[in-house]
């Protein structure tokens, strides 16, 4: 696969003009790569770096040191900033921060815009985004009107009709109830699989984190371990160590297996733990 994005040794603190050289960094020295069409995951506890690391993604935070450079372009490059933001969109947590119209067609053609693109390719670009996230029948529908879930899939069509390489999607579902959530993961996961946007889900929730491609564990600033979903949750001791959840079928297993019962070392869904369990009790 084609490397899209390389971080590169950055560190970065929020307070950067001050004296203090105890501050403590927010990111610090941080080492990635994610390949285009790829679907990571980045997890960890809050305070643990990951919506900071988000943010450098499209320029909105700059390293105090080392790089990112995304598809060829320095994030330092001021002179190219616009070329990075058509690149890579940015979803944020609430969606209510994100939309700026009172109709659904309008907020998602927004972007499109500021971007200059004629209105005859916008009407075209909206209405295949709103399709895209199954909100097409929505689009003259007030915002206001709408469930958290679907005010994050008109966000996420937003970006969509911009049509970036790369979606960065900042704890979408934090604020959503269950629905929403499953709403919004289906939509992420479709994007991936079917139109091939890459995408970077920065995630408290481990169920959403097991259907990426690689997940990205982080703390204090730091990577503290990367791998397949099954790699990475199969660390439980190391996880918990940390102060990370593991997915709640991966926890139980991890239980059993730890009181003595012959159980699979690592599983995933709820569709494998049922398995396990149903092979066990026989």
């Amino acid at each position: 696969m084609k490397e899209f994005i390389s971080v590169n040794n950055v560190y970065f603190k929020y307070d950067q003009e001050s004296d203090d050289v105890k501050a403590p960094y927010a990111l610090s020295g941080i080492n990635m790569t994610i390949n285009k069409g790829e679907f990571v995951a980045i997890v960890g506890h809050n305070g643990s770096g990951k919506s900071t690391l988000a943010k450098h993604f499209n320029s909105l935070y700059l390293p105090e040191s080392g790089d990112i450079v995304v598809d060829g372009i320095n994030t330092k490059d001021d002179d190219r900033l616009f070329e990075l933001r058509t690149k890579v969109g940015l979803v944020l947590q609430n969606p209510d921060n994100q939309i700026v119209a009172g109709v659904v067609e309008e907020d998602v053609a927004f972007g499109c815009e500021n971007l200059g693109i004629p209105p005859e390719e916008i009407r075209k670009r909206v209405d295949n985004a709103l399709r895209a996230v199954d909100m097409y029948e929505y689009r003259l529908h007030s915002p206001d009107k709408l469930s958290g879930g679907q005010k994050q899939r008109i966000a996420i069509a937003g970006i969509i009709a911009m049509e970036p390489e790369c979606i960065v999607l900042d704890e979408p579902t934090a604020m959503l109830d269950p629905q929403g959530r499953d709403e919004v993961i289906s939509t992420i996961t479709d994007l991936n699989k079917k139109m091939g946007i890459t995408i970077i889900l920065i995630t408290h929730y481990m169920e959403e984190a097991v259907l990426s491609d690689r997940v990205i564990a982080m703390d204090s600033g730091k990577v503290l371990i990367s791998g397949t979903p099954r790699e990475v949750f199969s660390q439980v001791s190391l996880l918990k160590q940390h102060r990370l959840d593991v997915p709640q079928a991966t926890d139980l297993i991890y239980r059993l297996r730890s009181c003595g019962y012959d159980v699979p070392e690592c599983v995933l869904s709820e569709e494998e733990c049922v398995e396990a369990l149903v092979r066990l009790l026989k």
